[in-house]
């Protein structure tokens, strides 16, 4: 039995620092199928997910699943810490390690809290290890504690500092391309300034490039939420994409070569991130563009003064480009309860800028929505 206890603690041990370099330290995808922190979030998804689709306020939603991203982070590190602890106490109790202290009971309980005292580097002093190998395996206990917390300590910031950085080209995307943000807006707002659509293409493809490399290293920002229920880096990624594919088909005095670049950047962090959830691709219904609201679309560009190739050569392309990337997006988008943006925003709409608690503004003067206040974005 102490044998078994020995291999399994060994097991346990490694097993954990494992996991744990993989999912903090190494900087680039597993793909090893068998992985703890990756059983962790399809344990915990399962029920905070089972219990997301009983909440019918799209607010109440939002605001549990903003929780989730963190408190499962959390959640892990302390499973991991606990796990550790465990294992360490099997591996004296089945070897036998004798303690100096009053009374000291050889039970697995003493051991647990022995380690538990070594492992967060306590030196209580009240139990002490006598001989050689149990003095060996708590100096070595106490220094992967000390290791495991100082790789906390610096883990938590550059999990918070990507998410500041993906969030805020959320945020500039509001006034470029609408609350949600949408492919018809985006052109709207931009097809007049064919260099200012240069750049910001340009600078979307950086910004995938950045999602795709941070995303992938640390999968659990994907469940962090973004301050407005109506933004998420899924919702913007897809409308640059939707944008993309636009301008590839034929805008009038558009940067094609651009759009290319981002439109490629942009399906592979979709691709790869689809990949790290298992999320099988398979097409978006109902379908995000019929035909109706492809003239609907064409009609609304066209009154800003943005001609977009028509006939059924563009149409042909355009709809080759989504197959590209929709059935990627649609099964990522049902498995985080993120909502894909519509191609064409609907008729009244208010950017996230021109809200406030108060009330919803156009310009100097107050103006009605019929948005209900359940969609009100601020607090």
């Amino acid at each position: 039995m102490k044998a078994l206890a020995t291999v399994f603690s060994v097991l346990l041990i490694l097993g954990i620092l494992l996991d744990a370099f993989e999912t903090v330290v190494l900087p680039r995808r597993v793909t090893r199928r068998i992985r703890f922190a990756r059983v962790f979030y399809r344990v915990t998804w399962i029920p905070a997910a089972a219990l997301v689709r009983r909440i019918s306020s799209s607010r109440r939603r939002e605001t549990y699943l903003g929780f989730f991203g963190p408190l499962s982070l959390l959640l892990l590190l302390c499973v991991w810490a606990i796990g550790l602890v465990f294992g360490f106490a099997a591996l004296h109790w089945s070897l036998g390690s004798h303690l100096n202290a009053v009374e000291a009971s050889r039970s697995f309980g003493t051991y647990a809290y022995f380690s538990g005292t070594t492992f967060f580097t306590l030196g209580y002093g009240d139990l002490t290890p006598s001989a050689p190998l149990g003095r060996a395996l708590a100096v070595t206990e106490a220094g992967v504690g000390f290791g495991f917390l100082a790789l906390i300590i610096g883990y938590l910031p550059v999990i918070y500092q990507a998410f500041s950085r993906r969030e805020a080209r959320i945020s500039l995307l509001d006034a470029r391309a609408g609350s949600p943000p949408s492919a018809a807006e985006l052109l709207r707002r931009h097809g007049q300034s064919i260099q200012e659509l240069d750049h910001l293409l340009r600078d979307w493809e950086l910004w995938a490039a950045d999602l795709l490399e941070s995303h992938l290293s640390y999968p659990v920002l994907c469940y962090y939420r973004s301050q407005h229920n109506n933004q998420s880096w899924l919702t913007a990624l897809t409308a640059v994409l939707d944008a993309s594919a636009l301008v590839m088909v034929g805008m009038e005095g558009a940067p094609t070569r651009q759009a290319q670049l981002t439109f490629a950047m942009a399906r592979h962090a979709v691709v790869d991130l689809a990949q790290i959830f298992n999320t099988p691709p398979r097409e978006p219904i109902p379908d995000r563009l019929p035909s109706a609201e492809l003239k609907r679309l064409r009609a609304v560009l066209a009154a800003a003064g943005v001609r977009l190739a028509d006939g059924a050569a563009a149409d042909q392309r355009l709809s080759e480009l989504r197959r590209m990337y929709e059935p990627f997006v649609s099964p990522l988008a049902d498995f985080l309860f993120i909502p894909l943006p519509s191609w064409v925003p609907a008729d009244e709409f208010f950017d996230n800028w021109q809200t406030s608690r108060w009330g919803r503004i156009s310009g100097l003067a107050q103006a009605a929505c019929s948005l209900s206040k359940e969609e009100e974005e601020h607090f």
